[in-house]
């Protein structure tokens, strides 16, 4: 199983290799004054003469020529003095200086800007997406400068299919869309939550190698519930409640309609709904269109690379996942995707996927453990409700007392509850069944996180393996001996969910698909690694990983027989290539 991604991500990479392909030029159909304000096109001071002259930009710019290698040595110097010239400044400032200078880069030259992300991934990933996009989410409306994206709200119903053809690409690959409702842990955000798709897309762009020009970040405004918005003076979206029931789905339906009617092939990635919208959108689309939910179906490939992880680094066979006790804390869209899929993975390997949602997982919102006794119990929870008794536990039974009785191998937080995982709870996983207990605090952001990995380490032992949704620094024990902190993001799995999905032409995303992500994903890390508690890659192999991840979803949508190809590449040629012929 994890030599499949491998030698699909191989072969393309040879694929590539023998590649006789010569860049094009692009066509400009602006002049002046128009190029220079647009990002896509602008080089600032790297246009040199002949293209000065052609394009009207002569004595629109200073004469000095500087080369593009010139203006990113210039900006990184620039960044490198704002990080020297804040030291000891709150946290909250730093980050939000930081994203500023890169958000005005992005403003003005989009190549630049994207060069300067690639380069430096893992310096800047932390603030142009989680956990540093999450404050910029919060202070939207007074950060904003310039629009980026696109905005449908309540007001524009019936205005849609018309309004989709204002955006200047002819064609779109990508987008990302949310309706600010359950922003991280952040909770309902409203038009401010478009931070989320914009940060989205430059991972797609940054990991997957996506065209800039074909990304479209998509906010749904159909109002808000949050008072202090309704009530902020700057605030840009509608002034009204939430839209709900068939209302709202109307909305939705329309502009999906809208979307695939312009650009049929495009992906939609829905992000930051809340759960019963999460749910009910994924349900209602995901057969119709090329969309998916990461909330739900990439959390959950995460998460489930990260628990073939643990069990790997017990020194235990793949087989034994069925025999793991998983308590997750959180019922929401990313919790019950986690256990939905984790349930898919024990059916394939034991062929009793409702034997196993009873025995092995334990789920717990915040009204404690959820049992059969529960009143008015969620549908997607009802799977997954223990039966009162089990363990001596009882509905509603406190996270302290369930692994205290329970003693799981993995405690997973998707709460978005900071601190959840106290002292108590995590001294208590140091009883766990197993020989290297696994804690997953996987809210985002940083200060949403369950628990702090120090923390896990301090308390529930240096043996324990530990992964996050935001970044912590690695735990010194002493004596030469390092905690190693995965980050458990789903940054390793939607841009290759979103690149395979598009090079393969699937007419939509299958379970094979999501699960040949997350196998892949699994299989990076190697025995060695997995020993030493790291089963997550360095952010800086995001794009190999990506790569690879990609590849194994064209070979599942392949195996599915869903592929229909992409651009010259047709079905006929995407078989032989999953099969390795060249």
């Amino acid at each position: 199983m994890w030599n499949l991604a491998r030698s699909a991500a191989s072969n393309a990479r040879r694929l590539r290799r023998f590649s006789s392909a010569i860049p094009r030029p692009s066509i400009v159909h602006k002049r002046g004054a128009d190029i220079l304000h647009d990002p896509w096109f602008n080089k600032d001071t790297g246009f040199p003469l002949t293209e000065r002259d052609r394009l009207g930009l002569r004595g629109l710019l200073p004469p000095r020529i500087i080369s593009f290698e010139q203006q990113h040595d210039r900006f990184m110097e620039s960044y490198r003095s704002l990080e020297k010239n804040t030291l000891g400044q709150p946290h909250t400032v730093v980050s939000l200086a930081k994203w500023r200078i890169l958000n005005r880069l992005h403003d003005r030259n989009e190549t630049l800007y994207y060069r300067v992300l690639i380069d430096n991934i893992k310096d800047f990933a932390p603030i142009v997406y989680t956990p540093t996009v999450g404050l910029v989410c919060q202070n939207y409306s007074g950060l904003f400068r310039r629009p980026r994206g696109m905005y449908f709200s309540a007001k524009d119903k019936g205005e849609m299919m018309s309004m989709i053809y204002n955006w200047p690409a002819h064609q779109v690959d990508m987008i990302v869309l949310t309706d600010g409702s359950r922003i991280l842990g952040l909770g309902d955000l409203g038009v401010q939550g478009i931070g989320i798709p914009i940060g989205k897309l430059d991972m797609y762009v940054a990991a997957a190698g996506i065209n800039p020009q074909r990304i479209l970040p998509v906010m749904l405004d159909v109002g808000t519930n949050n008072q202090n918005l309704l009530d902020n003076p700057l605030y840009l979206g509608l002034r009204q409640p939430r839209l709900e029931g068939e209302e709202y789905l109307s909305i939705v339906d329309e502009f999906m309609e809208s979307v695939f009617t312009r650009w049929p092939k495009a992906i939609v990635q829905f992000e930051d709904f809340q759960m019963k919208w999460a749910f009910q959108t994924l349900q209602r689309y995901r057969k119709k269109y090329r969309m998916f939910n990461d909330d739900i179906q990439g959390t959950a490939g995460v998460a489930l690379a990260g628990l073939f992880g643990s069990v790997r680094a017990q020194g235990r066979p793949l087989t034994d996942f069925v025999k793991q006790k998983i308590v997750v804390v959180g019922a929401g869209s990313a919790g019950l995707g986690v256990l939905k899929m984790a349930k898919e993975a024990v059916a394939r390997m034991e062929g009793n996927a409702e034997q196993a949602a009873s025995h092995q997982f334990f789920l717990l919102d915040k009204n404690g453990l959820v049992t059969k006794d529960r009143k008015e119990i969620d549908p997607a929870a009802a799977p997954f409700a223990k039966n009162p008794g089990e363990y001596g536990l009882t509905e509603g039974s406190s996270l302290l007392e369930v692994v205290k009785k329970v003693k799981p191998h993995v405690l997973l937080g998707l709460s978005g509850v900071g601190g959840v995982f106290d002292e108590e709870v995590l001294k208590a996983m140091r009883e766990s069944d197993s020989p290297r207990p696994a804690i997953f605090a996987m809210s985002n952001p940083t200060m949403n996180a369950e628990c702090t990995a120090a923390d896990a380490f301090k308390h529930a032992g240096e043996n324990i393996v530990f992964a996050s949704g935001s970044p912590f620094e690695n735990v010194d024990l002493g004596n030469g001996k390092v905690g190693h902190v995965n980050q458990a993001n789903n940054m390793y799995l939607f841009p290759g969910i979103g690149l395979g999905t598009l090079l393969s032409g699937a007419h939509f995303i299958s379970e094979g698909m999501l699960q040949a992500a997350a196998e892949c994903l699994a299989s990076y890390m190697t025995d060695e690694e997995i020993e030493k508690g790291i089963f997550y890659p360095s952010i800086d192999h995001i794009r190999d990983i990506t790569a690879e991840v990609g590849a194994a979803v064209v070979q599942a949508a392949v195996a599915d027989e869903l592929a229909e190809g992409h651009d010259d590449i047709g079905p006929k040629e995407l078989r032989l290539m999953s099969k390795g012929y060249f």
